[in-house]
């Protein structure tokens, strides 16, 4: 039986056993590790936006209201999915050269740029580093999730790709641990100096981490082939209606995420602010909230891959963009208005579950494509669709600026997730499906 008439992909029924091979479980250790230290990476920036915005913005002229804050962090945010979307390259060179080396200096380029913003002076020089710290971080999920996919045996494949993307909210719930516990001691410059911490573990990585067998078997012919070969392979018949499929769907997941779970510490921390609570306290909930939505996000990848493999990959996503509907919903535009802390936090959870929609992808794409194009068509879509949400991105922080208030530019992102479910019925299915060679 064949999906969307692709000859490669085949439903089959498997007997691999499910006790890893030391490779396997160094492979997963790799990519569970690199991705973690992703998520640490991608949220200090928003988690330390506002005290970042507050000692920045005067430096430039700028008052630090909390609209000018709203506005300038949104496009510094935008900055980010730019850099974000560019980071694709990663993709052509991982089908190149390998996944390992591709992994390893993705991660080592973050590790870097994130550190450097600790020590930024200005604004603009803060924002060039997250703009290139965004390449190596939006490198790492398209290395892992192809280099885990192409490792791991047909039955638990699914499984161990939900867990290792688990890893990235490991990541955010570390990062807003330490901002908890010592957030105030350590500053927003502290925060981002320790982010530079991973770029020292590239080398147990590099040491530890196999390379696919699958690709070492295509290495030879990857070689005679144009380096843009691959992408241009993407983006023509029998792939190109998928991966501009499944580049809408990421646009979809990208634009909930920096709308809604991105903004939580920015929203609590103004409840709190209203609610007359001291800085440290604020600071404090403010981790709380981050912490939160990782936690819930983390048992939601534990769960998409039992539910996809039960009731398909597009009802599974279509399923977490019906909880991101609530969960923005409710946070922003009832119990924000109301300035309720406990009841956002009724929401926050909705939102962390939901956010497992990006797990759905970590074990969806690798299905729809071959080896030789595998890494390109997931940084491909993962990557570029950063570039789509930008404009949404700076959209919703004009939303802020002009309204001086998160309720409704928030929580209208409820509709692009309506739109989202619409998307999903066009998408392939592959549950059952082998990896195509």
């Amino acid at each position: 039986m064949q999906i969307n008439d692709d000859p490669i992909q085949t439903i089959t029924t498997t007997d691999d056993p499910v006790r890893l091979t030391s490779i396997q479980r160094r492979a997963f250790w790799g990519s569970f590790g690199g991705w973690a230290m992703d998520g640490f990476n991608w949220t200090v920036f928003g988690l330390v936006l506002a005290p970042t915005m507050t000692a920045l913005l005067p430096r430039a002229g700028i008052e630090p209201t909390a609209a000018n804050i709203g506005w300038y962090g949104q496009i510094s945010a935008a900055l980010f999915l730019l850099g974000w979307g560019c980071s694709a390259i990663w993709g052509p060179i991982a089908d190149r050269f390998g996944r390992k080396p591709a992994m390893t200096l993705s991660i080592l380029m973050y590790g870097v740029f994130t550190a450097l913003a600790g020590l930024a002076t200005n604004l603009w020089e803060w924002n060039a580093f997250r703009f290139l710290a965004a390449i190596g971080v939006g490198g790492e999920w398209a290395m892992a999730g192809t280099l885990l996919a192409e490792v791991l045996p047909e039955r638990v494949r699914a499984r161990f790709g939900g867990a290792m993307h688990s890893a990235a909210y490991v990541g955010v719930l570390a990062v807003s641990t330490l901002y908890l516990l010592a957030g105030p001691e350590l500053g927003w410059r502290g925060m981002f100096l320790i982010g530079g911490l991973p770029a020292l573990a590239v080398f147990l990585i590099r040491k530890t981490t196999p390379e696919p067998e699958r690709w070492q078997q295509e290495s030879t012919e990857n070689t005679r082939r144009s380096f843009w070969q691959p992408v241009i392979e993407v983006l023509t018949p029998p792939y190109r209606a998928r991966t501009l499929g499944n580049l809408s769907l990421l646009v979809v997941c990208v634009i909930g995420l920096w709308a809604g779970s991105t903004y939580v510490p920015t929203a609590v921390t103004e409840l709190a602010q209203h609610a007359g609570w001291t800085k440290e306290a604020t600071v404090r909930l403010a981790g709380v909230s981050s912490m939160t939505v990782a936690a819930f996000t983390i048992l939601g990848c534990f769960l998409v891959p039992g539910i996809a493999n039960r009731y398909g990959r597009r009802a599974t996503l279509a399923g977490m963009y019906v909880l991101m509907i609530i969960g923005a919903i409710g946070a922003y535009a009832v119990a924000y208005p109301l300035h309720s802390i406990p009841l956002i936090f009724v929401f926050l959870p909705i939102l962390g579950l939901g956010g497992a929609n990006f797990a759905v992808f970590t074990i969806w794409l690798p299905e729809q494509y071959p080896t030789r194009m595998r890494a390109t068509a997931f940084a491909f879509t993962t990557t570029f669709s950063r570039w789509f949400a930008a404009a949404g991105t700076f959209l919703i922080g004009y939303g802020i600026h002009e309204t001086g208030s998160l309720t409704i530019p928030l929580s209208a992102t409820a509709l692009v997730f309506v739109l989202g479910i619409g998307l999903v019925r066009a998408a392939p299915e592959t549950r059952g499906a082998t990896l195509p060679d």
